[in-house]
């Protein structure tokens, strides 16, 4: 059985495996080799997501993760960017896990932290343009298109973009 629990410094490494797995699986056909490696040693370093494990606030509402017999196969993780307005930081899982309801678990964990304790009545989220495992979850969630941006760890030589999706809570 698969049980969504807000993160502890246990889940640490189980957190940057499943991210790091998820973010190689999802962006190979996306992304230059040199962009994953540069994302994946900003964000997905034991001792960030230590911090974030240890420190969470209004802003980071710290880790949930999916657990299956005391192994995280999932991770998600948001904050509050406004006054009412929640994000969708980070929603990983293991690649061959895909399509179980994980990833509704995990989202729904977050969307209730930022509604309940929060206050937020709407939520956004950022999709690589291309992903095509994350858009159609995020538009089946009710997220909706709103404008495409340049991608967030782009370097002046790169060129990707995100997509801006929207959702009233």
């Amino acid at each position: 059985m698969i049980h969504v629990v807000k993160a502890d410094p246990n889940h640490v490494q189980g957190i940057a495996d499943v991210c790091i797995n998820a973010t190689r699986a999802t962006y190979k056909d996306i992304y230059t080799q040199e962009y994953t490696d540069r994302v994946i040693v900003e964000f997905y370093n034991s001792e960030r997501i230590q911090e974030e494990v240890n420190h969470s606030n209004r802003e980071w509402g710290g880790y949930f993760v999916a657990l299956e017999n005391s192994e995280v196969i999932g991770a998600c993780g948001g904050g509050m960017v406004s006054e009412t307005a929640g994000e969708v930081f980070v929603l990983y899982l293991e690649p061959n896990r895909r399509n179980e309801g994980i990833g509704s678990k995990l989202l729904e964990a977050v969307t209730t932290q930022q509604k309940e304790s929060f206050h937020a009545t709407e939520q956004w989220v950022s999709v690589q343009k291309g992903n095509l495992k994350g858009i159609p979850f995020y538009e089946a969630k009710g997220f909706v298109y709103k404008h495409e941006q340049t991608g967030y760890a782009n370097k002046e030589s790169d060129d990707y973009r995100s997509l801006r999706y929207y959702r009233k809570l």
